[in-house]
């Protein structure tokens, strides 16, 4: 049965799309710990991150140091923090969180209300500025 992550990457259910390539998808994360709190994921469907062919692990953190590079451009932040926990969805995923002070990636912290125009206008920048960066 497919995960709720294989049915964004096929269009079944919606998302705020960030950038996509033929082998991973970001998207912005509906339950935000902060404005641009975004995951990262592979296509393949694989539960676990560490079963993650090594070359293909590889090539999931260069695209998502891209996505990265681009939320710091479209959010105020200090640096952009990664998280791997990989507990609620077994489909293997990075968070890339946007972060001014430590703080912020505590996961049980509440998460932000946003609304669907907030998150379509967070998601229009990031993917500009993603865009942009790989052009």
């Amino acid at each position: 049965m497919a995960t709720i992550f294989t049915k964004i990457i096929n269009g079944e259910i919606p998302c705020y799309k960030i950038a996509e390539n033929d082998r991973f998808f970001a998207f912005l994360d509906i339950n935000p710990l902060v404005k641009g709190h975004t995951l990262v994921i592979p296509k393949q469907e694989v539960d676990y991150i560490f079963d993650i062919a090594d070359q293909d692990l590889g090539e999931m953190m260069i695209f998502a140091k891209s996505v990265a590079k681009a939320i710091e451009t479209a959010i105020p932040c200090k640096r952009v923090g990664v998280a791997v926990m990989g507990m609620e969805v077994p489909h293997a995923h990075i968070h890339l969180i946007p972060i001014n002070k430590e703080s912020d990636m505590i996961i049980s912290n509440p998460k932000l209300k946003l609304t669907t125009e907030e998150f379509q206008e967070i998601a229009k920048n990031i993917n500009e500025a993603w865009e942009k960066g790989n052009s």
